[in-house]
């Protein structure tokens, strides 16, 4: 009789670990759902800003972009505090606060390129880039927007780990800026949130002057 009552306790003690496992997992897809939609709520509001960049004023634009990277800022922070210790986080949204560093640094400047980045989706990416290689043949996309996008595709593909062909590796050391040389030596030497946000932060303080 006890053993069959521990033998019951033992599948029941199974039984809620893993409705508890099911349960977490459901609450993380929820947490990066919502956290996907706050970003791209934050890459509109930067796409809108410079499509319209034209109607507005110097000053207006300036003040309105210092704003978008602040918000993205706290976003940042909000993220980090949310993944500290917690290593299903980490791995999941870790791409997604490595984009949103590129972006306050702005080594990134083409919101959707960091929303692809930021949802670690490469073959939208490539699709991306492919389309701009037919663009930018037929003189539908000017060459210098050209090569800014697409070294931060090509950057934004290394980074979430896919490899390049020779000819994209020179292209990127041929065009990366100096902004976006910065983000990829930082994350790569020291891979690590804090630093790489000291670096973002002294991006947008430079911005702002």
């Amino acid at each position: 009789m006890e053993l069959a009552n521990d033998a019951g306790k033992e599948l029941e003690d199974k039984r809620k670990g893993v409705a508890m496992a099911s349960r977490g997992k459901s609450e993380t897809s929820k947490l990066k759902q919502n956290m996907e939609e706050q970003l791209d709520r934050l890459m509109q509001q930067l796409q809108d800003l410079e499509e319209c960049r034209e109607e507005l004023e110097e000053d207006e634009y300036e003040e309105t972009k210092s704003e978008t990277l602040e918000q993205l800022k706290e976003f940042n922070e909000s993220l980090k505090k949310i993944m500290s210790g917690n290593m299903t986080l980490v791995d999941e949204l870790g791409g997604m606060q490595l984009a949103i560093q590129a972006a306050i640094s702005q080594a990134f400047k083409t919101p959707e390129v960091i929303r692809m980045f930021a949802k670690k989706q490469p073959g939208q990416l490539r699709t991306r880039l492919a389309e701009m290689d037919r663009d930018v043949m037929v003189g539908k996309l000017q060459r210098d927007v050209y090569t800014l996008q697409k070294v931060e595709i090509l950057t934004a593909l290394r980074k979430l780990g896919e490899k390049l062909a020779p000819e994209d590796e020179t292209f990127l050391v041929e065009n990366a800026s100096a902004t976006l040389s910065q983000f990829e030596k930082v994350t790569a030497d020291l891979g690590s949130g804090d630093k790489i946000l000291a670096m973002a932060c002294s991006g947008v303080e430079k911005n702002k002057t």
